[in-house]
C-alpha cells in the first residue's frame, strides 16, 4: 500500500511538473501575440514618429517586455518555447537599438525642427476629441508657419547636412507635417469655428512646410552626393553597423570572413563554369559560353509559357525523387503576372511567391532595352530561378508560414527566406537538375551571382567601393549585361532592402546545407522529414532552425558562434 501511495504521488508530481512546464510554454507563445498585439496598438496610437511621446513611450515598451522576460525560468523551458523566447527577445533587443538609433538621428537635428511640444498639444488634443478654439488654432498656425520660415532660413545660412542628417530632417518635417494635416482634417467642416478661422493659415502652414522638407532633402554636403558615374546615391552602414546587424540575424561571422568565404564560393562556381564552357566547346572562354546561352531567349510573349513549363518541371523533379511535401493546393494556387518596364529597371529578373512576376519586353522599350530583358532571361538562366521563386522556393515557403508556427511570423528573416530557395538551387544541382551544359551554366551563372552579391554589398557598406565599382565587378565576374547590373546595384542600395538583405541569399542556404550535412547525409534525419520540418517551423533565423533540430546547449543569453561556411568549402 505504501509503494502504491509513493508511486501515485510520483507520478503526480510528474504530472504537475509537465503540466506546468507545457503552461510556461504556452505562455511564450501568449506572450509573442500579446507582445504584437500591443505593439501594433501603440504603433497606430502614437504615429508621429520623430515626437519625444512616440520615443519615450515605446522605450519603455521594449524596455518592460526585456524585465518581464528576464523573469522566466528558462531551463524550465521546453526546446521549442525556448527557441520562441530566444526570438522574442532577439526582437525586442533589436527594436531597442533600432528606436534609440533613431531618436540619436532626431536629436542631432532638432535645431532645425519647430517647437513640437505644442504641436503635439493640438495632435494629442485631437485625438481625445477635445475641443478648440478656431481663432487660437490660427494663430498656432500662424505660430508654426514663421518658425518654419525662420527655420528655412537658418539652414540656409548653415554649413550642408550630412546624407542621414538630410533624409532626418526631410522625414521629420513631413511626419511633423502630416500629424498637424490630419489633426485639422479632424476638425475641419465639423467645427464651424475652427473651420472659419483656420483655413487659410493652415493652407499657409502646409506649403511653407513642404518647401522646407524639399529644401532640406537635398541640402547635403556636395562631397557626399559626388557621381561616380553610376548616378546611383546609397548610404554604407560601415563595419561596426554590419556586425551589430549580423548578431540580431546570429550570425557570427566578421564582415571581412563572409567576403573571404563568397570568394572560395564563387571559385567553386567559376571552376564548374569553366567545365561547362568546355563541354560546349568554347574550352575556357566561359564568357563566349555564356554570350552563347543569352542567344537561346524565346521570342516576346512567349515566356509566361516558358515559365509555367519550368515550374512544372520543378515539382515534378521533386515529387519523384520524394524530396519534400508539395501540398497539392500549393501547386493549384500560384499565378503570374508581367512586370512593369519601369519596375525592371531594378527588378531585371523573376520575382515570386505566390505571382510569379514575370520580366521580358514591351513595346515600350528602347530595342538595347529588349534585348538586354531577352538575354536575361533566357531558358537556361529561368530554369534556375523559377523553382527558386514558385515551388520549394518562395510560394510553398509562403504557402506553409501561413499555416504552421504562425505566431513566429513576425521574426521572418531574408536569411531564412532567401537561404531556403538558394538552398534547393544548391540541392537540386547535386540531383543532377541541370540536363546540358547550358543548363549548368544558367544554375553556375545564379551560383556566382549569389556570392558576387556578398562581395559587393559589403565591400560597399563597409566604405571600399563605390557603386560603379560594384556595377563593373558584376559584369566582369558574374558577366551581367550592364543595365542588368546597373540594375542589381540600384536596386541594392536605393530599392527598399535592409543593408544586409542582398548577402542573405547566399549565408542562408550555407547555413541550411551546413544543418543538412549534419542532420541528413550523417543518417541522423530523413531528407524528406528534414525539408518538411524547416518548412513547419517559421521564417526564423537559420541557427534558431538549428536550434530546433539539435541538442545544442541554449541559455537566456544565447549568442550563436556557428561557424558553418567551412562545412561548404569542405564539399
Amino acid at each position: 500500500m505504501r509503494n502504491l501511495l509513493f508511486i501515485l504521488f510520483t507520478g503526480f508530481l510528474l504530472l504537475s511538473t509537465q503540466n506546468e512546464l507545457k503552461a510556461q510554454s504556452a505562455d511564450i507563445n501568449a506572450w509573442i501575440n500579446m507582445y504584437n498585439e500591443d505593439q501594433g496598438a501603440l504603433s497606430r496610437k502614437y504615429t508621429l514618429r520623430t515626437s519625444d511621446q512616440y520615443f519615450d513611450r515605446f522605450d519603455s515598451f521594449y524596455s518592460g517586455w526585456l524585465d518581464h522576460l528576464e523573469q522566466v525560468s528558462f531551463d524550465q523551458l521546453e526546446r521549442p518555447s525556448q527557441v520562441d523566447f530566444l526570438l522574442l527577445k532577439n526582437d525586442i533587443e533589436r527594436s531597442l537599438y533600432f528606436l534609440r538609433t533613431d531618436r540619436a538621428k532626431v536629436k542631432s537635428i532638432t535645431g532645425y525642427l519647430p517647437e513640437r511640444d505644442s504641436i503635439m498639444n493640438f495632435i494629442n488634443g485631437r485625438r481625445n476629441g477635445q475641443s478648440v478654439e478656431g481663432k487660437e488654432v490660427a494663430s498656432w498656425f500662424d505660430q508654426w508657419a514663421e518658425q518654419t520660415e525662420a527655420l528655412h532660413a537658418k539652414l540656409k545660412d548653415s554649413q550642408p547636412l550630412t546624407m542621414k542628417q538630410a533624409a532626418t530632417l526631410s522625414q521629420s518635417i513631413n511626419d511633423i507635417k502630416n500629424g498637424i494635416e490630419e489633426a485639422y482634417e479632424f476638425y475641419f467642416g465639423y467645427d464651424p469655428d475652427l473651420t472659419w478661422w483656420a483655413e487659410k493659415p493652415f493652407d499657409r502652414l502646409m506649403n511653407v512646410m513642404e518647401d522646407y522638407r524639399g529644401v532640406a532633402a537635398d541640402y547635403i554636403d556636395p562631397e557626399e552626393l559626388s557621381d561616380d558615374g553610376s548616378g546611383i546615391d546609397g548610404d554604407p552602414i560601415g563595419r561596426e553597423e554590419i556586425t551589430r546587424r549580423l548578431g540580431f540575424e546570429m550570425i557570427s561571422y566578421t564582415p571581412q570572413e563572409l567576403i573571404d568565404i563568397a570568394n572560395k564560393q564563387y571559385e567553386w562556381s567559376y571552376t564548374k563554369m569553366l567545365k561547362a564552357s568546355n563541354e560546349m566547346g568554347y574550352g575556357d572562354d566561359w564568357k563566349a559560353a555564356l554570350e552563347q546561352v543569352k542567344t537561346t531567349y524565346v521570342p516576346a510573349g512567349e515566356q509566361p509559357a516558358l515559365a509555367k513549363k519550368l515550374a512544372d518541371e520543378a515539382v515534378i523533379f521533386l515529387e519523384e525523387r520524394d524530396l519534400l511535401t508539395i501540398p497539392d493546393l500549393a501547386k493549384e494556387s500560384w499565378r503570374m503576372v508581367m512586370l512593369s518596364p519601369e519596375y525592371q529597371k531594378i527588378a531585371p529578373f523573376f520575382l515570386g511567391g505566390e505571382v510569379l512576376r514575370i520580366a521580358y519586353p514591351t513595346n515600350t522599350m528602347s530595342h538595347e532595352e529588349k534585348m538586354m530583358s531577352m538575354r536575361g532571361n533566357n531558358p537556361h538562366f529561368s530554369k534556375a530561378v523559377v523553382h527558386h521563386e514558385l515551388i520549394p522556393g518562395h510560394h510553398l515557403q509562403q504557402f506553409m508560414n501561413r499555416r504552421y508556427a504562425t505566431h513566429r511570423s513576425s521574426f521572418r528573416t531574408p536569411f531564412w527566406t532567401e537561404g531556403w530557395a538558394l538552398y534547393w538551387e544548391m540541392v537540386l544541382w547535386n540531383n543532377d537538375f541541370p540536363e546540358s551544359p547550358e543548363d549548368k551554366i544558367g544554375m553556375l551563372y545564379w551560383r556566382m551571382h549569389r556570392s558576387a552579391r556578398i562581395v559587393f554589398s559589403l565591400n560597399y557598406h563597409l566604405g571600399n567601393w563605390s557603386p560603379q565599382e560594384c556595377i563593373d565587378y558584376l559584369v566582369e565576374k558574374v558577366g551581367h549585361e550592364y543595365a542588368n547590373a546597373e540594375a542589381e546595384v540600384r536596386r541594392s542600395f536605393e530599392g527598399n532592402y535592409g543593408p544586409l538583405y542582398q548577402i542573405a541569399y547566399m549565408t542562408g542556404a550555407m547555413q541550411f546545407y551546413a544543418l543538412r550535412l549534419e542532420l541528413v547525409e550523417s543518417g541522423l534525419m530523413d531528407e524528406k522529414e528534414f525539408h518538411d520540418t524547416i518548412l513547419q517551423n517559421g521564417a526564423i533565423p537559420v541557427a534558431m532552425v538549428k536550434a530546433l533540430l539539435t541538442d545544442e546547449k541554449l541559455n537566456k543569453d544565447f549568442r550563436s558562434e556557428w561557424k558553418f561556411g567551412d562545412y561548404i568549402m569542405e564539399r
